[in-house]
């Protein structure tokens, strides 16, 4: 099982912005996309995720083999937290969230209402969400986004985790991990600019 991206070209707002990106992910590794703002890092990992069509090229996984996290939490705030975890698990097939509770230190929270949670303890649960999904490819976006030190440190732990067990992830993220990573960087996949898509009619100069 592995992950395989062959040229594939993205679009952004009707405009290809990365073009041409070829990569591989077996199992037990992880690649981190790197790249200024705006480059495409969201819109590749949403092409690969199969949330939106490529320009062109190919993405080849096995079905049902990918679990994708963005900028949203994928929360339901009315639920609790033991509820928000069970909801997924049940979506997933999968039985236990008592490691996801444990990781992230959210069963002092079990009982609160996601929408009574901290901008910290949403993203916690966010996260701790994909150990849940049963799935062996993680596609994360900015996943530490509101984090402190401690808990980047066991989002750490949980890659590492996955990892280990034959997991894959592909990540946007300009915080070290402290994990073992090959870096993507997508500045030489950069589109070049559109040219001007018409000339100025000389009769009206």
């Amino acid at each position: 099982m592995e992950l395989r991206v062959e040229n594939l070209s993205c679009q952004r707002g009707g405009l290809t912005v990365i073009e041409g990106v070829s990569f591989a992910l077996a199992p037990g590794e992880a690649v981190v996309l790197r790249g200024p703002n705006g480059i495409g890092k969201t819109t590749l990992l949403r092409t690969i995720a199969g949330l939106q069509p490529p320009v062109a090229g190919q993405v080849d996984a096995p079905e049902d083999a990918m679990a994708y996290a963005g900028h949203a939490d994928g929360l339901k705030g009315p639920l609790t937290v033991t509820q928000n975890l069970a909801f997924w698990a049940q979506v997933y097939g999968v039985a236990d969230i008592a490691p996801a509770l444990d990781l992230y230190a959210l069963g002092p929270l079990a009982d609160r209402q996601a929408q009574d949670l901290s901008a910290g303890q949403k993203r916690r649960l966010g996260l701790a969400r994909m150990m849940v999904t049963g799935r062996p490819i993680w596609i994360l976006d900015e996943p530490t986004v509101s984090l402190d030190a401690a808990n980047v440190a066991l989002f750490g732990e949980m890659i590492s985790g996955h990892l280990a067990t034959g997991g894959m992830a592909l990540m946007a993220t300009h915080i070290e991990l402290g994990i073992e990573a090959r870096v993507l960087d997508l500045a030489p996949y950069k589109a070049a600019a559109p040219a001007e898509e018409a000339e100025i009619d000389e009769a009206f100069l």
